[in-house]
C-alpha cells in the first residue's frame, strides 16, 4: 500500500539570518519514514526543523505538514497543530524545578489531559517505554544526560504524535548512551511515528543507514534513499 506524504516542502525559502537564507527546498516525506537531516554547524538544519513546528515562518513557498499548510496557519491553530508532533532537543529542556512525573504531567494537562487516572496510566505507559518508570520521581539535575534524552524522548510521545522531529538528540551524548538514545527512536518509527532527525554525527548514521538529506550552501540534496 502506498504510504501518504506527512512533510511536503515546494519551493520553500527560509530565513535564518540577515544574510543567510534556505532557499527552494522541495522535497516530501512520507508517513512512516525515518529521515536524517545532515549538514555542517550553521547550514540550517535546526532552521528547517523549526519551520516544521511553526517555530520560525517560512518565506515564501508551499509547506505541508501533516496536511496543514503552515504558511497559512492562523496563531490560535499552532498549538492544535503541534499536538500531532513530538520534538526532541540536543539540551533535553526539561523543567528544572519539577520532576520527570511533574514534567511529563504539565504537558498533558496543557493538552487538555483531565482524568488523573488516566494522565497517571499514560505517564508510566512512556516511561516503561523509554526504561525510566523507576527513575520518575527524579528531577533533571538527578539524572545523567543519556537519562534525560530518555525523559524528552518521553514526553516527545506522550501525545501518540505522527511527526518526531529530533534536532541532534545525541549531540551531548557519549557513543554507547547515543546508540541507546537511536535504539529508542527506531523502535519509535517501527511503531509508526515518523521520525526527522537533524544530526552530524555519521558514524551514527553508517550503523543506522536510512535515508538521508544534506544541506549545503543553502539547498537542499538527497543523498541517500536507504530505508
Amino acid at each position: 500500500m502506498m504510504k501518504s506524504e506527512i512533510i511536503v516542502f515546494n519551493e520553500v525559502s527560509i530565513k535564518i539570518s540577515e544574510t543567510n537564507i534556505l532557499e527552494n527546498l522541495n522535497f516530501s516525506i512520507s508517513s512512516g519514514d525515518f529521515i536524517y537531516l545532515i549538514g555542517k554547524t550553521g547550514s540550517g538544519k535546526s532552521s528547517i526543523i523549526r519551520s516544521m513546528y511553526c517555530d520560525i515562518p517560512i518565506q515564501s513557498g508551499n509547506c505541508i505538514i501533516d496536511g496543514v499548510e503552515i504558511g497559512k496557519i492562523k496563531k490560535n491553530r499552532i498549538p492544535f497543530l503541534r499536538r500531532k508532533i513530538g520534538v526532541i532537543f540536543q539540551d533535553f529542556k526539561l523543567l528544572s524545578d519539577r520532576s520527570i512525573y511533574k514534567n511529563l504531567e504539565f504537558v498533558l494537562k496543557a493538552t487538555d489531559w483531565k482524568d488523573k487516572s488516566k494522565i497517571n496510566e499514560r505517564i508510566d505507559q512512556v516511561l516503561n517505554q523509554v526504561d525510566m518508570i523507576d527513575l520518575k520521581g527524579r528531577f533533571p539535575h538527578q539524572l545523567s544526560g543519556g537519562e534525560q534524552q530518555r525523559a524528552s524522548i518521553a514526553r516527545a510521545i506522550l501525545n501518540n504524535p505522527d511527526l518526531i522531529l529530533a534536532d541532534e538528540p545525541t549531540g551531548n551524548l557519549d557513543p554507547a548512551t547515543s546508540k541507546e538514545i537511536m535504539n529508542l527512536l527506531v523502535n519509535i518509527n517501527n511503531k509508526g511515528s515518523t521520525v526527522i532527525m537533524a544530526t552530524h554525527d555519521y558514524d551514527m548514521i553508517s550503523n543506522f543507514p536510512k535515508r538521508t538529506l544534506r544541506l549545503e550552501d543553502g539547498k537542499l540534496f538527497e543523498l541517500s534513499k536507504k530505508t
